[in-house]
């Protein structure tokens, strides 16, 4: 751990490098105003990390007291949790956090109307000193309604983010992008998607952030808040909680803090297994085609936000091994783990070292998080795989079930494949080549398969 005084300097040094921040940063926390107790909070901004908003007004400051004086009491006992840390939509999970995630140690760090700046001035004592095992951050939404501006507020998690890392370089952090919310609640559409839009690059080719899609999971047609999930165009009610909550399960699954060993499953009569649940033993990389090279050039020289492509020269097995090299898909605990890409969108494909010829039925299962975008490839042509209700292309399935396993049929007779999700129809006549082998693609987000057989 870092001592006090060390992660000071760091947070000091940060804030003069954070080019998000246009106010220049102050001296290191060490030289705060004189304070009453332990968690009172300085009367003024001197002295203080980061720059923005530091809320004072009564509620809060009693609010803050009482909340660090339980963290504090609490210290001990929340060791190695995983940290939820943010401002009253995190310490709004209140019992909803150790059932929404069972057997996962957690520790709830949210301090209602709390800010970046004011995360940053209580994050040594409130989460370094848990030494947690990872941390899910949300936050940024009340300085955006006390009128901060997304690159200030961006500069302020930039330092959270490096004293996160500073503190433990091997521990995982899930970024949550800032949820919508409403003009009525002085936080518009517009200035919630520039700052996730700065949350992205700041963290884009990081492999320790992972960031999850929770604007798009949550936002209406308009870019706001919806009634049924946010009723104060704010808050979450208990349907708003779990679907967050089935955003972050996938993630934290990878993570190997939830579903920690594989589901019972045998495969029906007749059907053959593509997938040992272990390791990717028969699967591996094949070499890119010309094809898709020239699709790729064009793309990304049309296209400054297009996709990273690496181009694969040679076949590679991966045989007894349980994750790819270059760790993009993993075997976890009966899940093939297609993981979200630290350039935020990165097309790599995974396939069936065996090639199929002939008439078959293939099925599996998926799992995608908020606007996941997968394939499966048939024989070289591509079935899109995605997180449906955002990412399209099948938007209007009835069956579809967001961030929870869905069935996928593909049926092939005589060159031609059907495909059908949970018993819905996606593809009726997708042309195939008489034979080639399967595969799976992955672009933005996590996508996961199992239980993956064929019957020939």
């Amino acid at each position: 751990m870092l001592r006090p005084c060390a992660l000071r300097r760091l947070i000091l040094a940060g804030a003069l490098l954070a080019l998000a921040a246009p106010a220049p940063m102050v001296r290191a926390q060490g030289a705060a105003a004189p304070a009453t107790d332990r968690f009172t909070l300085p009367p003024t901004d001197d002295g203080l990390p980061g720059a923005g908003p530091l809320r004072r007004n009564d509620w809060f400051q009693q609010t803050w007291r009482e909340r660090r004086t339980a963290f504090e009491a609490s210290r001990e006992r929340d060791q190695g949790a995983v940290v939820f840390l943010g401002d009253s939509i995190t310490q709004g999970w209140e019992h909803r956090l150790e059932t929404a995630f069972p057997g996962m140690k957690v520790a709830n760090r949210g301090i209602s109307g709390d800010t970046t700046r004011g995360v940053l001035l209580r994050l040594e004592e409130d989460v370094l000193a848990l030494h947690p095992a990872a941390v899910v951050l949300l936050i940024g939404t009340n300085d955006i309604g006390d009128g901060a501006s997304p690159e200030v507020i961006a500069g302020n998690v930039a330092l959270i983010l490096r004293a996160l890392k500073a503190h433990d370089p091997a521990m995982p952090i899930v970024l949550n992008q800032v949820f919508p919310s409403s003009a009525s609640k002085q936080r518009p559409a517009d200035r919630i998607k520039a700052l996730n839009a700065l949350y992205l690059a700041g963290v884009k080719g990081d492999p320790r952030v992972t960031v999850i899609d929770t604007w798009r999971l949550f936002a209406g047609a308009e870019g706001d808040a919806r009634s049924e999930e946010f009723p104060d165009l704010l808050h979450l009610n208990d349907a708003g909680y779990s679907k967050w909550a089935a955003a972050l399960r996938p993630i934290l699954a990878t993570l190997g803090f939830v579903e920690t060993s594989p589901e019972p499953f045998a495969p029906e009569d007749g059907f053959v297994s593509l997938f040992n649940g272990r390791d990717l033993t028969g699967w591996g990389y094949r070499p890119t085609s010309e094809e898709d090279k020239e699709r790729a050039r064009k793309w990304q020289a049309s296209d400054p936000n297009a996709a990273e492509w690496p181009f694969v020269e040679e076949a590679v097995s991966f045989d007894g091994l349980t994750a790819s090299p270059d760790g993009r898909f993993r075997a976890i605990n009966g899940r093939l783990v297609v993981t979200t890409p630290p350039e935020g969108r990165r097309i790599q494909q995974l396939w069936t070292t065996e090639e199929f010829g002939g008439d078959f039925v293939l099925k599996l299962e998926f799992r995608a998080t908020p606007n996941a975008d997968s394939g499966v490839f048939v024989r070289g042509p591509q079935l899109q795989v995605r997180d449906y209700a955002l990412a399209g292309p099948y938007t209007e399935l009835k069956g579809y079930r967001p961030q929870d396993w869905n069935e996928l049929v593909i049926t092939v007779r005589g060159g031609v494949a059907h495909a059908a999700c949970n018993g819905e129809v996606l593809e009726a006549a997708m042309p195939v080549p008489p034979a080639g082998p399967i595969g799976v693609e992955g672009d933005r987000g996590q996508m996961e398969y199992r239980r993956i057989r064929i019957r020939r």
